[in-house]
């Protein structure tokens, strides 16, 4: 286990917390982390790209001209790749891009996600975030407190903090997950990753 400086809201030094090495200390393995994110990526798309084939646009029904005798090649329908108007040879039909990583792949990218972001200090730990009502001045008063105002944040919150989610959604380049939400992408892809004690305690325990 090892302790780790926490902050409260304020900015203010709240204590340590004890944090799992297995979670927090592991040396990252970014092929998995790539492996992993690519793969989330390629599954959101929608995969519905499409284009005409030579069955699927109107006309040529005629041969242009007869076979033999007129000196030009020979062409069985102005509908062919290769005629103005024509079908696409080879073009994108609708597909799946769904690529699948395994559960081991999937706990080990969070794992060296969380332990890059504490080594290269982009981890922020707050004993908790509290705030009475929803309101996006209350909520840049914490970042600028806790030296995230102006950078790309990802806050991960625990499941019942509404009134935290509709406070920092506003702010531009705020991010804020529920802990269940949590994935590799969405860990990596900040530049201020904050975790409250309890969720980097329930992740110190999930991934493990």
């Amino acid at each position: 286990m090892a302790s780790v400086e926490m902050k409260d809201q304020a900015g203010q030094a709240a204590g340590t917390v004890e944090l799992a090495d297995a979670v927090y200390g592991i040396e990252p393995n970014l092929a998995v982390v790539h492996s992993v994110v690519t793969n989330y990526l390629a599954s959101l798309r929608q995969g519905t790209h499409a284009v005409k084939g030579r069955s699927d646009v109107s006309g040529g029904g005629r041969k242009p001209w007869r076979q033999k005798g007129t000196g030009r090649a020979r062409q069985g329908s102005t509908r062919s790749a290769q005629w103005r108007g024509g079908g696409v040879v080879f073009g994108p039909v609708p597909r799946s891009h769904a690529r699948r990583s395994n559960k081991k792949e999937v706990k080990l990218a969070m794992r060296s996600v969380l332990s890059g972001k504490l080594a290269d200090g982009e981890l922020v730990l707050v004993d908790k975030i509290e705030l009475d009502a929803p309101k996006t001045k209350d909520a840049k008063k914490i970042l600028e407190a806790l030296g995230a105002d102006g950078k790309r944040v990802t806050l991960v919150v625990p499941r019942e903090s509404d009134v935290v989610e509709l406070s920092f959604r506003n702010i531009p380049g705020v991010r804020v997950i529920e802990d269940a939400q949590a994935n590799a992408h969405n860990l990596v892809d900040n530049a201020c990753l904050i975790l409250t004690e309890a969720v980097a305690k329930n992740f110190g325990e999930v991934l493990a």
